[in-house]
């Protein structure tokens, strides 16, 4: 059941980021398009870290900006009953879709392979500091069922999955 769950929450995210893509991508007449520069100018001024990096092929300027992937790892507390986890999972995946929905997370998934690094989250957010508090909210993470390891990372802004 907990692996119907996974896929499922899976699935949301990508249709969802599918979507978003596409409104991004296609602005409406209503809709005015940012330039890069007033893009750069919003995510400083909300303290994000950002770079100019120009692609040498093309010459086109890319919009880089910082944000940080967790890593959640299985934690030092596993030994919870199977409705325990079950219910942990539950809210475990909540928190996922909020921090999703609030703006937070970009994306989240498992991974496959049952190993010790369980899944990521690649949060969209200014600070290091903010990324481990949203991280460490989790109800996984509290239970001793996961613990976090977060690392700073650069992707070009406005790009999408592929």
């Amino acid at each position: 059941m907990r692996k119907v769950y996974l896929i499922l929450l899976v699935l949301a995210v990508m249709i969802s980021c599918k979507k978003e893509t596409k409104q991004t991508v296609e602005p409406t007449l209503n809709e005015v398009k940012k330039t890069q520069k007033q893009i750069k100018e919003e995510l400083t001024a909300k303290g994000f870290q950002t770079f100019d990096y120009v692609d040498a092929t093309t010459k086109d300027t890319i919009l880089m900006q910082q944000y940080f992937m967790a890593f959640l790892k299985s934690g030092p507390t596993r030994s919870q009953t199977k409705a325990e986890a079950d219910s942990l999972q539950t809210l475990h995946l909540a928190h996922l879709t909020k921090m999703y929905q609030m703006g937070y997370a970009d994306i989240s998934g498992p991974f496959g392979d049952n190993g010790d690094i369980r899944g990521i989250t690649i949060y969209n957010v200014p600070t290091l500091k903010m990324a481990d508090s949203l991280a460490n909210s989790d109800p996984m993470v509290k239970a001793g069922r996961l613990i976090i390891e977060i690392h700073p990372w650069w992707a070009a802004k406005g790009f999408s999955l592929r």
